[in-house]
């Protein structure tokens, strides 16, 4: 049975292109198309449970996002996590790497420098000089040491900053990191580091792992930066930690509702800068995504194993 490909989101008209012209062989068919749900193998972009149950011969379904949790519904985590009826979920982890890393140094450099202060100055016409931070010579703890951080670490590094990760793994030779913690050593993280990056993804381990006991051993000269989910951090405690002075600011790109809410009180918490989770938004994300799909094409048709696929049990 030749492969019957759904192509959803991403950069659609460049992917289909490029699927028929490297697989003739491939059908790739529209979205929109009820006899191609029931025939397709594989499927990109979100699908809903109702789709879902209409491709009896799914095996194998690719986010557009790092991220996977917001495109796997009840009925693609049953599909997924099922012995006798697996689907392979992938995502495009590490499309994003590149400038998720550039905005959690922005941010950084926004923090310590008090940027919201200068912006403020300007708008009222007003020469206001005063005393700032530099990133030399300070700390930032990467708290889910993946493809995000390392691109971090490797820029932290060129400013002169020590880094200090916290991953599964220890760290390696090729690692451009000072030294790496356990998952189980967050507050220790947060204790060594001047700027806290959350940088991890969104599982059953991580949701919530990150609450006032860590914001505390953080402490009231480091800062907070979220640029992966925000689902980690608890977002009470943060508003907490930032009305008491317990930590000096955060900048958040990734939030736990999105959009954040227009009653969210993080909006006018002092010291606290907020973006609307586009720090990854670029056309060369959507490139690096289209180019993970494509290889992973390549390895599927050939039997061969893929690339970021996802342990679907972890996701919260």
């Amino acid at each position: 049975m030749a492969d019957v490909i759904v192509v959803r989101g991403g950069q659609r008209d460049r992917v289909v292109a490029a699927v028929r012209a490297a697989h003739p062989g491939v059908v790739v068919a529209a979205p929109d198309d009820a006899d191609a749900l029931s025939a397709a193998t594989v499927a990109t972009g979100r699908l809903t449970d109702a789709e879902v149950a209409r491709m009896p011969h799914l095996a194998w379904v690719h986010s557009w996002a790092a991220g996977v949790e917001g495109d796997v519904g009840p009925a693609l985590r049953g599909r997924a996590t099922a012995p006798d009826e697996a689907v392979t979920v992938t995502s495009s982890a590490g499309n994003g790497a590149v400038p998720l890393a550039e905005q959690a140094l922005m941010l950084m450099m926004m923090l310590g420098r008090q940027a919201p202060r200068w912006a403020e100055a300007q708008r009222e016409h007003r020469w206001d000089r005063f005393t700032h931070d530099e990133l030399h010579g300070r700390t930032v703890g990467v708290y889910g040491y993946g493809n995000v951080g390392r691109e971090l670490a490797v820029r932290a590094r060129a400013f002169g900053m020590d880094v200090v990760g916290l991953r599964r793994r220890p760290a390696g030779p090729d690692d451009p990191v000072d030294r790496m913690l356990p998952p189980d050593a967050v507050d220790e993280l947060a204790a060594v580091s001047d700027f806290l990056v959350v940088a991890a993804p969104l599982t059953a381990e991580t949701s919530g792992a990150i609450g006032l006991g860590t914001l505390r051993a953080l402490g009231s000269e480091g800062h907070l930066v979220v640029v992966s989910r925000g689902g980690i951090v608890r977002e009470p405690d943060l508003v907490t930690a930032l009305r008491d002075g317990v930590i000096a600011g955060a900048g958040l790109d990734a939030h736990a509702t999105e959009p954040l809410p227009p009653d969210s009180p993080l909006w006018d918490l002092p010291r606290t800068i907020i973006t609307p989770h586009n720090g990854a938004t670029t056309p060369s994300t959507a490139d690096r995504g289209t180019a993970i799909f494509l290889d992973n094409l390549d390895r599927w048709l050939a039997r061969r194993p893929l690339r970021n696929v996802v342990d679907v049990g972890r996701l919260p």
